[in-house]
Parts: C-alpha cells; structure tokens; sequence
C-alpha cells in the first residue's frame, strides 16, 4: 500500500506542477484560455490573480515533493498536511469557483490523503 500512497502523492504533486504552468505561464495562451473558457481580454485582466493561484499551487507541490523524499515522521506528516491543504483548497474552489475543482482537485486529494493514511 506504501507504494500506492507515493505514485498517488506524486501524481497530486504532477497535477499541482501543471496546474502552476497553467496559472503563471500559459493564462494568457491558448492552452489557458481554453482550459478556463476566457476570451483574450479577461485572460489579460485576470493574469495577475492566476500566477498568484499557481504560486499557491506550486507550494503544494512543493510540499508533497518533500513529504515524499522526507524520511518519517517528517515526510508522513508533510503528505497528510499537504494532501489536507490540497483537499480543503479543491473543496473551497469547488464552492466559490468551479464545481469541477471537485472532482480535478479535491477527489483526488481525498483519495491520495485516504491511501497515505491507509498506508500508515
């Protein structure tokens, strides 16, 4: 289960990586605009509220990177806070954004959280 747990932290880390790239580099993109559904002019206006979201995204990934490479109890209490963060941020941007947050963001957290766990 220990090995489950890590290829699940380290696809939520993935996701949080190309999640910063979206946000930072590519809003104002084609990729970015399609992803989000913004025309040029909205892309523009929101770009700086978007690398701040990816900043955000890459200390998450960040994060579950060193729970992954942190010997324990470090690097299981890094993953189960990291994970938690990545949840409730999913749950939250589900409520106030886009309810598909839910299932990109916070299920697959939930599901990587329950597996750290189960693994312990």
């Amino acid at each position: 289960m220990g090995v489950v747990a890590n290829v699940l932290v380290g696809l939520i880390a993935a996701l949080h990586v190309y999640i910063l790239v979206m946000e930072m580099f590519l809003w104002q993109k084609g990729p970015g605009m399609r992803f989000h559904g913004f025309d040029a002019e909205l892309a523009r206006r929101t770009a700086p509220l978007a690398a701040n979201q990816g900043l955000y995204n890459g200390f998450l990934a960040a994060g579950l990177v060193w729970g992954l490479v942190a010997a324990d109890p470090t690097g299981f209490r890094a993953q189960v806070f990291f994970l938690s963060c990545v949840v409730v941020a999913g749950v939250y941007g589900a409520v106030t954004a886009n309810r598909r947050i839910l299932f990109a963001q916070a299920l697959p957290g939930a599901l990587a959280l329950a597996a750290v766990l189960a693994a312990r």
